[in-house]
């Protein structure tokens, strides 16, 4: 049985069940497989599951025999001759069952070591995906803030052709300078937050620090999070913390057994060997005995009496609270999986509809407000700082949107990590 787990967990190595999704996107899921392939907390995690695998033919061992010797040169003496040498070998036995209750108690916290494996793999596959959505983030903004120091920079030009034939102020071609340099020191300040999250993704796929990566475009995707209970279900049955804390119920289960068990006795089996020496005395020369320096071989079988009950039964009462505490343990785990669910999912229910209002409404308004702002400024009939407020604006409204759709696919990260599996998705 215990080499049929052994095989069954050893085979599990090269089958790991979570997934992931990329949403399309060939750049996401090649910074996936790399940080999957290089990440050292996958290989430390790793070397502790096949080391508690290599613990399961420790435990199921029997003990080790024990071989004795005594050449001593004063032997008894008997009729047949004197003893000049003894040996025994013996092994001991535990009772039935035992070694292989404890072995199943092995095999299920190799188990466990395997989950955890799965639990780190998980949070590299988050932490990516956040580092990834991240640094799209910070690309979209430094190309909307260029495109806004296009559109200053064409207002301005606008400012001095009006200033040049008198009919605009100086302030204006001024006013615009002042933000075309904010501008400056806002892209300033996003490429060095963009060396950061190129340090922190790099980090992640274990490369140098200072590996350039190419820019990154965000695909927004959307998810269906009405069916809270499909997505506690999909928990239950994924997340590799509940399944890790399920296998820690069965292991303290077993360790119940295993301490019944040992209230049973252990068989010790003896076999002796004595080398008897012929009679050299007068008495034995001249008249030897029957089997004279004939050699003694005897077995014998020992039993290890557990009379000191108190202690076995502490430790069936020990190992019954540590049975308890796993079930309340799973119970908090479970708990806190589907308060994780409920809050990603909701998050990531607002944040579609904050993006569907911004893209429907909020985006289509400012465009148009500032349309009409740089036709009326054109005509004279509006000053610079309304034309800028416009122009702010607009800037506002598309730098948020680009928030709150890197937001929304972190939201659908974190609730991919909460429920232990990829999200089926999901509409372009």
């Amino acid at each position: 049985m215990i080499k049929w787990l052994l095989a069954a967990i050893a085979f599990a190595t090269t089958a790991f069940a979570q997934s992931y999704s990329t949403h399309g996107d060939p750049q996401l899921a090649a910074y996936l497989e790399g940080a999957l392939a290089r990440h050292p907390a996958l290989d430390e995690s790793l070397a502790k599951y096949r080391s508690a695998l290599e613990r399961i033919p420790q435990i199921t061992a029997l003990p080790e025999p024990m071989f004795e010797i005594n050449p001593g040169p004063r032997m008894a003496e008997t009729r047949v001759g004197p003893q000049m040498l003894m040996m025994s070998i013996s092994q001991e036995f535990p009772w039935f069952g035992k070694l292989s209750e404890k072995g199943k108690v092995a095999a299920k916290e190799a188990e466990m070591q395997r989950q955890g494996r799965q639990t780190v793999r998980a949070e590299i596959i988050r932490q990516v995906k956040l580092a990834y959505f991240d640094l799209a983030y910070i690309d979209r903004a430094i190309a909307i803030t260029s495109e806004d120091q296009d559109l200053l920079g064409h207002f301005e030009a606008l400012a001095q052709a009006q200033y040049s034939q008198g009919t605009g102020l100086q302030q204006a071609p001024l006013k615009l300078q002042a933000e075309i340099t904010r501008g400056q020191n806002r892209l300033e300040d996003l490429r060095r937050q963009r060396a950061d999250a190129e340090v922190a993704l790099n980090t992640l796929l274990d490369q140098p620090p200072e590996t350039p990566i190419p820019q990154v475009k965000l695909g927004v995707v959307e998810a269906d999070v009405s069916d809270l209970g499909a997505l506690y279900a999909r928990g239950r049955q994924n997340q590799p913390e509940l399944k890790s804390a399920f296998l820690q119920i069965e292991v303290d289960e077993k360790r119940i057994d295993v301490a019944r068990r040992d209230r049973w006795p252990d068989i010790r089996l003896e076999a002796n060997y004595i080398n008897v020496a012929k009679r050299s005395d007068a008495a034995g020369v001249l008249m030897p005995p029957e089997g004279n320096g004939k050699d003694i071989y005897n077995f014998s079988v020992g039993v290890k009496l557990p009379i000191r009950r108190q202690k076995y039964n502490a430790a069936a009462a020990e190992a019954s609270e540590d049975f308890l505490a796993s079930r309340a343990s799973y119970r908090n785990a479970v708990n806190s999986v589907e308060a994780s669910i409920r809050s990603a999912a909701f998050r990531l229910k607002t944040l579609q509809e904050q993006i569907s209002l911004f893209e429907r409404v909020l985006l289509p308004q400012a465009s148009q407000a500032l349309q009409s702002a740089e036709a009326a400024y054109s005509t004279g009939s509006l000053s610079v700082l309304e034309l800028l407020d416009s122009e702010r604006t607009l800037l506002e409204v598309r730098l948020s949107l680009a928030q709150f759709e890197t937001d929304s696919m972190k939201a659908l990260a974190e609730l991919e990590r909460a429920t232990g599996a990829a999200f089926p998705e999901v509409t372009p």
